[in-house]
């Protein structure tokens, strides 16, 4: 835009001079030499500052800058048309000349964490192989657990394989805090009892949960006959029967006898 009205200036002002030279004859014409007129540039803080070379006048400097002379009065506080040589005029303001920015330090890139593998959840497991009195493989509240048996539990990953023995009481075995995931669990029943129930049992045990399993058995039952007691005066009844044979054969005996003295 600067140089736009720069050239414009010059335009300007060689019109006024070829104007001002039509009434003269050619051959007595002046020979205008014009002295460089520097470009200035805006500086740091955006101030177009023209320095006065020899020979400026208020009127060339405003004709080349594209700027009236009032408006270069105004912005240099001038009261006159005196200009010295050296003087730094105001032109104008401007954009700030381009600075390169200083580049910084580079940022140091955060490492990327690796990411966290979930962790299974937990889980508990509760037990009791009870002693199923009335046989219908349904535990009541009141039917304590066997001594004596074993509890063994497995998981599909092979990570978790427990044993346990069972106790008296009323409370199951539990085992606590299991990782997540798909199980078998059996229990073997002591020497005289029978299963009244399932000895395998396969279930997924999901974290949080607490399951309970219950197995039951039934002692084993044997009735005994006994032969009654006989009552009486206590003698044998062999003695009795064998009495009676003998007193019909004593019978049987005198009656024939008394047949053979009857005959003669």
């Amino acid at each position: 835009m600067y140089r736009k009205s720069l050239f414009a200036g010059l335009c300007v002002l060689a019109l006024a001079l070829a104007i001002a030279g039509l009434g003269v004859p050619a051959q007595a014409a002046p020979f205008f030499q014009l002295t460089p007129f520097p470009t200035p540039t805006p500086g740091p803080d955006g101030r177009i500052l023209y320095k006065v070379q020899e020979g400026d006048t208020l009127l060339r400097i405003a004709l080349i800058s594209g700027i009236t002379v009032d408006d270069l009065r105004g912005l240099n506080n001038l009261t006159g048309d005196n200009i010295v040589v050296g003087q730094e005029l105001l032109l104008g303001l401007g954009g700030p000349s381009q600075v390169s920015p200083t580049p910084g330090p580079s940022p140091t890139p955060t490492p990327l964490l690796p990411t966290p593998s979930p962790q299974p959840g937990l889980g508990n497991l509760c037990v009791i192989l009870y002693n199923d009195l009335n046989g219908d493989s349904i535990r009541q509240e009141e039917e304590p657990s066997i001594p004596g048996g074993a509890i063994n539990i497995n998981n599909h990953s092979g990570s978790v394989s427990e044993t346990a023995q069972t106790d008296s009481g009323l409370d199951p075995h539990c085992f606590e805090e299991l990782p997540e995931g798909e199980y078998s669990i059996s229990v073997a029943i002591p020497e005289g009892y029978n299963p009244t129930t399932v000895t395998n049992y396969a279930l997924r045990l999901n974290a949080g949960d607490e399951t309970f399993l219950d197995f039951g058995a039934q002692a084993n039952t044997q009735t005994v006959v006994e032969a009654p007691t006989p009552t009486g005066s206590g003698r044998s009844p062999l003695l009795g029967i064998l009495g009676g044979l003998f007193l019909l054969a004593g019978a049987g005996l005198a009656i024939f006898a008394s047949r053979l003295l009857r005959t003669k």
